[in-house]
């Protein structure tokens, strides 16, 4: 009973307290309304009546008048980066940079924010020196990042790779496919300058950084093969299989030549066929199935592609068969025939494109590199035959 009537005595208290700080906290809130300028109310009802420009000027003539909202600064000058209005968001962090008043948490927001702006307008020595700056502050992770990107705009792969080996410190995250393909563009450098060494050391560090790197491979044996070392290139191809076999089409075709050279075409053909049977892929199948037509006629290529088309139906599968049933049958039967496979031919061309992982960016070749958002490694070797939109790169390939 006692504790009962102690909660009836306390509930009022609790109400009547709560009543109090509610006004006070109203009051709070009227005087800090009062204090605002009229401008930044105008800025608020043309933002909410989608008139962004006025809204902008709006907030300009409150960061004008007011110079102590700094938040206000740094919103304006983002938005206008956005906007692709550079030089305004530069003039603005400028300013915020040369306060006085700016403590030193703001100032390096405001350095980030300059940085970032020198970046988006093509200054990269101006973003780079600032980027290093604020290597040491806490905005290191993010300066890091960009630093990494300006060194593959410029393609300084060396600053690049010691940038990616300072982000994983820092973060923990790998980025140890990023770093191969970085010295295997420093051994193309080299190769192009005929030092074969260096190139050779670049290419043991690609492996060295990420053993399955396909890439170094791909370019060690194309090396050998060009030097007239046809055997070597096969053991160096073949080890291909082991790291990642889905990537066996990029070297199908540099195979059957150098097999070809010596007298080993069967032999290369049974290879290949049984990579096929086990990893099978729209390209590597129009290598076998080019090979399979010039090696041993129109039959042999057709029952390869009747198998493959039974095994693996795909709309590529089907141009093909479509393509050796024309070399096989009475030239008065290929009329309809042909049209069949010049519609099949012509929607499989263009759906079956090779498409980013990390964008959606088509492309009608293979990249190590996307052309549209700078990812390593991000084109899976299947190409996408799904006919969804998109944009769609050249014919070029990033080898």
């Amino acid at each position: 009973m006692d504790f009962q009537s102690y909660w009836l005595l306390a509930l009022p208290i609790f109400f009547g307290l709560g009543w109090l700080a509610a006004r006070v906290d109203i009051r709070h809130l009227l005087t800090e309304s009062r204090a605002l300028p009229a401008s930044y109310f105008k800025g608020l009802n043309f933002l909410l009546n989608e008139q962004p420009d006025k809204a902008i000027e709006a907030f300009i003539e409150v960061a004008r008048a007011e110079q102590q909202t700094i938040e206000l600064h740094f919103a304006l000058g983002s938005l206008f980066r956005r906007r692709g209005e550079v030089d305004r968001a530069t003039r603005m962090h400028q300013n915020l940079v040369e306060r006085a008043d700016l403590g030193s948490d703001q100032r390096m927001a405001a350095l980030h924010e300059l940085a970032q702006d020198y970046l988006k307008a093509g200054l990269l020595d101006r973003a780079e020196a600032l980027f290093k700056d604020l290597r040491s502050s806490g905005f290191s992770e993010s300066a890091l990042r960009h630093l990494l990107d300006i060194y593959v705009t410029e393609k300084d792969w060396q600053k690049a790779i010691e940038t990616a080996e300072a982000l994983e410190k820092a973060t923990g995250d790998s980025y140890r496919s990023e770093i191969a393909n970085f010295h295997c563009e420093l051994a193309a450098i080299e190769y192009g300058h005929s030092r074969l060494e260096e190139a050779q050391a670049q290419i043991a560090a690609a492996l060295e950084a990420h053993r399955k790197c396909v890439r170094a491979n791909v370019m060690l044996g194309t090396w050998a093969q060009r030097e007239g070392r046809h055997e070597d290139a096969l053991a160096i191809w073949k080890r291909i299989e082991g790291q990642a076999p889905e990537y066996l089409f990029l070297i199908a075709a540099p195979l059957i030549d150098a097999m070809r050279t010596l007298g080993q075409v069967q032999e290369a053909l049974t290879l290949l066929r049984g990579w096929l049977q086990r990893y099978p892929a729209l390209d590597l199948l129009g290598v076998v199935f080019q090979a399979t037509q010039e090696e041993e006629g129109a039959e042999s290529a057709l029952q390869l592609v009747r198998e493959e088309l039974h095994r693996s139906p795909s709309l590529g599968a089907l141009d093909k068969f479509l393509e050796a049933q024309l070399a096989t049958v009475a030239p008065e039967q290929r009329a309809d025939l042909q049209l069949m496979r010049d519609l099949v031919h012509a929607h499989s061309s263009r759906f079956a494109l090779f498409q980013c992982s990390r964008c959606g960016f088509k492309a009608r070749s293979f990249h190590w590199h996307c052309p549209a958002c700078g990812q390593w490694d991000s084109y899976p070797p299947q190409r996408n035959a799904e006919g969804d939109s998109g944009q769609v790169a050249g014919q070029r390939g990033g080898m």
